[in-house]
């Protein structure tokens, strides 16, 4: 779940895929010595269904391009056991996805050609679990952090965790930029008395150099192609709002803090950063607004332009080759949840079912060989 540590928030995340033919990774036709000019589709996309706190009921639903078949417990049918407790984090680099289930602290690797387990990787220091929040990734290492206050260095290869950082307390949100680890250091578990730094860890030493002070809270770090990342503290919910930010990363200094508006969540593909905010006190829906990560401007305060209402946003990723959004809906954290593809032009496209408190998605690509000379000798 996303936040468990104030008592009105905790209430409500609280009352908060199926298979037909193996899935086969695209193989490239033997040749000698080719020249080859690559692109990438989108096959289909991983959705990461949180399900009930406490309840072990976290689900993954596949959804594939090809058929527009929503395939749910995803997981479970590939693998014949549960996913677990409370899934927070999913995403695929390389040919391995990753996803954390943050209750049940594990981290599972999974193929996502097949749907089938690689590893468990437990995240216990002795007998008491770490809680592992998000996952971002340098080169052949991956990162996670976890909310007993340090982030695990993962060989990507032999998926073995290979130390632990110690960072702030209760880190919610890590992003890499600039040959650097950025982590949130929200405080979460420690209600009134929050956190209000991002450690900035050096990949090269693994050693945690800065802690930069934002807004109490902090959480989602999302970098730009500018050299910043965006970060979204949440406050204390009452007379400290959640606002976003924006960190230097060649400075390792915060630059500036966007007001008058409040902020939750974002995704950000080429010059434009997508952010909502859904009202937890009012219940009065989502807002999606556009942001120019360029010259660091409002576009428009209202992504979505034909009308279609999300009650309860509760994710949001682009796909990066189509440039089609994607926003989840929670509806209300207790029903069966969607998913809504809108076009850039914030117009939807469609939707499928896909579990209870969809969270996160992961777009599963293949390779496409546009053109192939080939030289033989």
């Amino acid at each position: 779940m996303k936040q468990i540590i104030l008592p009105i928030l905790a209430l409500l995340f609280i009352t908060q895929s199926c298979k037909k033919d193996p899935i086969e990774p695209v193989v490239d036709p033997p040749v000698v010595k080719p020249v080859t000019d690559t692109t990438y589709t989108t096959k289909g996309l991983y959705v990461l269904n949180e399900g009930l706190f406490n309840m072990n009921n976290s689900t993954l639903t596949y959804y594939s391009f090809a058929d527009s078949v929503p395939q749910t417990d995803y997981f479970n049918l590939q693998n014949g056991r549960k996913l677990g407790d409370t899934g927070n984090d999913i995403a695929i680099y390389g040919n391995k996805m990753y996803i954390i289930v943050n209750v049940s602290s594990q981290l599972e690797v999974v193929n996502p050609f097949t749907g089938k387990s690689i590893k468990q990787i437990p995240f216990f220091n002795g007998d008491k679990p770490r809680q592992p929040r998000y996952i971002a990734f340098n080169k052949n290492k991956a990162f996670v952090c976890s909310f007993d206050g340090t982030v695990a260095v993962i060989d990507t290869a032999t998926l073995e965790i290979e130390k632990y950082i110690t960072v702030g307390r209760n880190p919610d949100g890590i992003a890499v930029a600039n040959n650097k680890v950025y982590v949130s250091n929200s405080g979460g578990l420690d209600y009134p008395n929050y956190d209000n730094t991002v450690s900035v860890i050096d990949v090269a030493t693994l050693v945690e150099t800065k802690k930069i002070t934002v807004r109490i809270n902090p959480y989602i770090i999302v970098p730009d192609k500018y050299g910043d990342l965006y970060v979204i503290s949440r406050g204390n919910y009452g007379d400290v709002k959640m606002c976003l930010q924006i960190i230097d990363s060649k400075t390792d200094e915060l630059k500036y803090t966007f007001p008058g508006f409040e902020a939750l969540n974002l995704a950000i593909n080429g010059d434009t950063a997508y952010v909502y905010y859904y009202d937890f006190m009012t219940g009065s829906g989502s807002k999606i607004m556009l942001i120019n990560v360029k010259n660091e401007t409002i576009i428009r305060d209202n992504f979505i332009t034909d009308g279609t209402v999300i009650e309860t946003a509760y994710g949001i990723t682009v796909d990066k080759q189509s440039g089609n959004v994607f926003i989840t809906d929670a509806h209300g954290f207790v029903n069966t949840g969607n998913v809504v593809c809108f076009s850039k032009e914030g117009k939807k496209k469609y939707s499928f079912k896909a579990g209870l408190n969809p969270g996160h998605i992961a777009f599963l690509n293949e390779t496409k060989i546009d053109t192939l000379k080939t030289t033989i000798k």
